[in-house]
């Protein structure tokens, strides 16, 4: 038996219940991973109330990092012994040990620690994607303006020291002069408070009135209307997440009035679709952060035991940079 997190319904906090399961072998194209540690994301909260809907009990938690105990039929990329870490489907990463599909778990290279993988799968292929994919029609060249909303957060600051190394002059919001000092610090060219700014304006201003070329926005329905007004003609409105909710329906004709805008919706799990590649995007990764230009912030550790508590304070946004559930 081993310890699990597990929900019977959705709902608040309250419902993250510490459960023992039975762990079997793997079967065709699985492995078994002991955790080391545990990533916690936004959507994970998705998960829970149900924005996102699972069938009960469900597992939570789509990222971590371990060794492997064994694998199955047909799995040839691992094998029993290796560090591997992860960001995959389905979810179910809240727990010590599990059996789950082998296709988005990667070998972990030695240089980087299991707490550090755990915290940056999920986080850091959203960046790789974002900046390396989710592109606007014209391109991102050196010197482009782009805006990242929730830029202290842990794909925010990950996206800050990248877009840097990629020359790019991102514009980072966030929720306090001290998150904004954070964003700075790791690489944003400007950052806005936004409790205290009009961020439209403030790029605006910043951007000499042009605007930015990509809107990257996780948080929905709070800032949407104003970041497309960020934009310039064909500038590309990127979302991936409802940190706020959801976006409300809009009138496509709106998108021509602002500028023959385009809009996305993203998912990290649309880019990982294939072994290859998983394997491609976790490769880019690992090599930004084993060089340095990317370091992973790990600014909370909760035990698996917590984790009520660590999703409370997530929806709070008492947290910056990346959280991990730790394990006995």
């Amino acid at each position: 038996m081993t310890l699990a997190v597990q929900i019977r319904q959705h709902g608040g906090p309250e419902e993250l219940q510490i459960v023992d399961v039975q762990v079997g072998d793997p079967g065709p194209g699985e492995v078994r991973i002991r955790h080391h540690a545990v990533g916690l994301n936004f959507i994970d909260v998705y998960h829970r109330t149900g924005l996102y809907p699972l069938s009960m009990p469900a597992g939570i938690g789509m990222e971590a990092a371990g060794v492997i105990e064994a694998v199955g039929e047909g799995v040839t990329h691992l094998k029993a012994g290796d560090r591997a870490a992860y960001a995959s489907q389905p979810p179910g990463s809240y727990c010590e040990v599990r059996v789950m599909p082998a296709k988005c778990v990667c070998r972990l290279p030695d240089a980087i620690g299991f707490e550090t993988g755990a915290a940056m799968m999920l986080k850091g292929l959203t960046a790789q994607y974002l900046l390396k994919k989710a592109r606007p029609v014209e391109g991102l060249e050196p010197g482009d303006y782009v805006l990242f909303h929730a830029a202290a957060g842990g794909v925010g600051l990950i996206a800050c020291q990248w877009a840097r190394t990629l020359g790019l002059r991102l514009i980072g919001t966030a929720g306090s002069d001290a998150k904004c000092q954070l964003v700075l610090d790791n690489g944003a060219a400007h950052a806005i408070n936004y409790a205290k700014e009009d961020f439209a304006a403030r790029v605006k201003e910043i951007t000499g009135g042009k605007g930015v070329k990509v809107v990257y926005d996780s948080v929905g329905k709070d800032t949407w209307d104003k970041s497309l007004d960020c934009l310039r003609p064909f500038g590309l409105m990127a979302s991936f997440g409802n940190a706020s909710g959801p976006v409300p329906p809009f009138a496509p004709g709106m998108l021509g009035a602002k500028g023959s805008l385009y809009v996305t919706r993203q998912t990290l799990f649309s880019h990982i679709a294939t072994r290859e590649a998983t394997q491609a995007m976790a490769d880019d990764l690992f090599a930004v952060v084993e060089s340095g230009q990317v370091k992973i912030h790990i600014a909370q550790r909760y035990a698996l035991t917590d984790v009520q508590q660590a999703h409370r304070d997530l929806e709070a946004r008492k947290t910056t940079g990346s959280t991990i559930l730790t394990l006995p």
